[in-house]
């Protein structure tokens, strides 16, 4: 049985003295489902001009009265959204669709919202998963989570409740981890690399579980299980690529691609991570550089404009964007989806091979390069162009902060191997 259901997140709508309220307005979450529409509180409020309303969230960088961050309460509408779709799945396991009230008493036992009238004695025991939403909210708020952070740890924490619903930090001795590695290698059939990154990410919250006192089982320290890989290909364009990008003749049936062009040609010549470019606004940009504080690490860039940058920010320096924002930068995933239907129309299709490991198996795939363009492509596009180019990788690092040696090795090499086919080009001659 499939239920089909719409969860959407919104402000509740009041008056008062006939007059619509628009600041502290509590957040709703609301269920529609086979006629039926629940309303569940998410015990957060947030001003109407702090709310996205196509995102369904807040705003990034907004907090509300109490001082909750945008990331702190994103992550947990994330996190209610992702129990509802799980309750809703294991309904149709059974072949089921749940009365609402099934809906509500399933909801209420995974969640106990967060609400400033909730008493001592109301509020959850220190079971594994509500320390693992302490641990959610804490270094979330710390650490300025985006929303694809919170996205990782919200599919660590379905992996480990399908795993084991009833999860204690003493199952998680050596022999528990490597059931769990198991059970994503066998049951999830999740490739190495992903496996790898998935018991990082525990690691990191039982450290921080264990530091706090709430368990003394440190057998995930010691713990390394031998997972086959490979590096990981690094996806970009090659100059010629760039320019058959660049002077490709966007058909006028699909004018739409042409500032999803404009964007992701502006992160391959300043070599922007996505967010950045989506936070750029006026204010970042200065004669001859740009000036950003960047979302992912924090650090303080300056980068030089060059003169395709220059042009790109010239072309739209007279429209308005929404919050000062200085270029039409659409949602990511939807970037990445027009990026490829771009490329593919732009023949962008060298064959690339990609190894990866699920357990001690090897599998190689071949694939069109326009099939695995994302808007990270952009930033490794100017980091390994750069690099042929000649120019030094320190000064390369400054412009993308990246912060060691190590991180910059991969497009080194990449490097190297365009300098060695260039000069075997004269052989030609």
């Amino acid at each position: 049985m499939n239920v089909k259901r719409n969860i959407i997140f919104t402000l509740e709508r009041r008056k008062k003295n006939n007059v619509l309220v628009t600041d502290n307005i509590p957040i709703r979450m609301r269920v529609i489902y086979g006629g039926n529409r629940i309303e569940f509180s998410t015990g957060y409020r947030i001003d109407e001009s702090k709310w996205d309303v196509d995102k369904q969230r807040i705003k990034n960088g907004c907090t509300n009265k109490l001082k909750q961050s945008s990331s702190e309460i994103n992550g947990d509408l994330l996190k209610y959204y992702t129990d509802i779709q799980n309750i809703f799945k294991e309904f149709e396991v059974k072949d089921i669709s749940p009365t609402p009230e099934q809906l509500k008493t399933a909801f209420t036992k995974r969640n106990k919202v967060n609400n400033s009238e909730e008493t001592e004695s109301e509020k959850p025991a220190a079971t594994f998963m509500n320390v693992f939403d302490e641990f959610l909210k804490e270094c979330g708020k710390q650490n300025n989570w985006t929303d694809s952070t919170y996205e990782k740890f919200a599919a660590v924490k379905t992996h480990l409740t399908n795993f084991n619903s009833n999860l204690t930090f003493e199952v998680l001795d050596e022999s528990g981890l490597t059931e769990y590695v198991e059970y994503l290698r066998g049951k999830k059939n999740l490739r190495n690399s992903t496996i790898g990154k998935q018991i990082g990410f525990l690691k990191w919250f039982l450290r921080w579980a264990f530091k706090k006192g709430h368990h003394n089982n440190n057998a995930f320290e010691s713990f390394k299980p031998k997972l086959k890989n490979t590096p990981k290909k690094v996806i970009f364009l090659t100059w010629d690529e760039l320019n058959k990008l660049r002077d490709y003749k966007i058909p006028a049936t699909k004018q739409y691609l042409e500032r999803v062009r404009d964007v992701f040609l502006f992160t391959c010549f300043t070599g922007l991570r996505y967010s950045d470019v989506y936070n750029l606004k006026t204010s970042d940009i200065k004669d001859n550089h740009i000036e950003i504080t960047t979302v992912k690490t924090a650090d303080s860039l300056i980068i030089e404009l060059n003169n395709h940058s220059k042009s790109i920010l010239e072309k739209y320096k007279d429209v308005h964007f929404e919050n000062n924002k200085v270029l039409p930068v659409i949602t990511n995933q939807k970037m990445n989806d027009y990026l490829k239907e771009l490329a593919e129309l732009a023949e962008i299709n060298e064959p690339v091979g990609e190894t990866y490991y699920k357990g001690n198996k090897r599998i190689d795939e071949v694939a069109p390069k326009y099939a695995l363009l994302g808007t990270h492509a952009g930033r490794r596009t100017f980091i390994c162009n750069a690099l042929s180019l000649g120019i030094p990788p320190q000064v390369v690092m400054k412009w993308t902060g990246h912060s060691d040696y190590k991180a910059m090795k991969p497009y080194i090499d990449i490097a190297d191997e365009i300098k060695v086919s260039a000069m075997e080009k004269f052989n030609q001659l």
